[in-house]
């Protein structure tokens, strides 16, 4: 599974270009990334190439965060995936908590990140697999 950065800092000018600066600092790139506001703080969630080493650098200059493992989701770019998915996915009576995603633009493939509650153990990959879906195993995704 996919690794996902989960940060906290202060909603302030510059938060996030520090972050920002840490991880440049160690050559680490960010390949996605989505900011949740929640009032005087926030959520800033990144998919990077190397996510144990982002975690690392980042806690070693005192920012709060976590790794999570998340759904590395991939399929064609066509319309209608969206739904295709959610449609799997709740058919297996599986809750998406969290989701984002991007569409590479060299292979037009979409690559959707999601958090998902399962209460009854059903086999994701399997599930979505059927419905013409893949989650991209860890070295799969570091490899892009």
């Amino acid at each position: 599974m996919a690794k996902q950065l989960t940060i906290f800092l202060e909603n302030r000018p510059g938060r996030m270009k520090s972050i920002c600066d840490i991880l440049l600092e160690k050559n680490l790139n960010i390949w996605a990334f989505t900011i949740q506001d929640r009032g005087e703080f926030g959520l800033m969630k990144i998919i990077v190439d190397k996510p144990d080493e982002a975690r690392i650098a980042l806690a070693d200059r005192g920012v709060a965060c976590a790794l999570k493992e998340v759904f590395a989701v991939t399929a064609a770019d066509q319309p209608g995936n969206l739904d295709k998915l959610t449609s799997a996915l709740l058919s297996s009576d599986v809750n998406i908590k969290d989701a984002y995603g991007f569409v590479s633009p060299t292979d037009k493939q979409g690559i959707c990140f999601l958090e998902a509650d399962n209460p009854n153990g059903v086999d994701l990959g399997r599930a979505i697999a059927e419905h013409g879906f893949r989650v991209l195993t860890d070295k799969e995704l570091y490899e892009l």
